[in-house]
């Protein structure tokens, strides 16, 4: 398990995370945003849309991710970081590994789906040809709040 400390890129980039999150919540959709950035450019951003698309394959890092292989023009993105306002989930981890970005930074855990620290720890599987570098806990309280807050007002 990597413990590796954010930097302030980091906490500048799960900023804009919580931003998409906060707008997928006023779409009805549950608050997760996410970016790709490469060499401290953001190449790729997204949020949630689940219910706007129908479909459960809608997560904020699979909108990203396409964002990121359209301005790359690639598959595979190497040199990149996904953010994440929330633990991806074992789909988003794989499509995380297939990528082979090299780190991701999440804020909160999430304890029924998450797939890099709470129910497994995917991204730095030994077993697997591709691990990334993992930091957790950026931006945590803000987006556990943004979750609470809309999981409260649906209840």
């Amino acid at each position: 398990m990597s413990l590796l400390p954010p930097t302030s890129e980091d906490e500048r980039w799960i900023a804009r995370c919580l931003e998409l999150a906060a707008e997928a919540a006023a779409a009805g959709e549950v608050p997760v945003g996410a970016v790709v950035v490469r060499n401290g450019v953001l190449v790729g951003e997204g949020r949630n849309r689940v219910e706007q698309v129908r479909s459960p394959l809608a997560h904020a890092e699979m909108d990203a991710l396409q964002h990121a292989f359209a301005a790359a023009g690639e598959k595979r993105i190497p040199d990149a970081v996904l953010y994440c306002s929330l633990e991806p989930c074992f789909l988003c981890a794989g499509a995380i590994l297939h990528a082979r970005v090299r780190r991701v930074v999440f804020g909160a855990r999430d304890p029924k789906f998450g797939a890099v620290r709470s129910l497994a720890t995917l991204l730095e599987d030994p077993r697997l040809n591709h691990r990334c570098e993992v930091v957790e806990g950026v931006g945590a309280e803000a987006s556990a709040a943004l979750l609470r807050a809309f999981f409260r007002d649906r209840r």
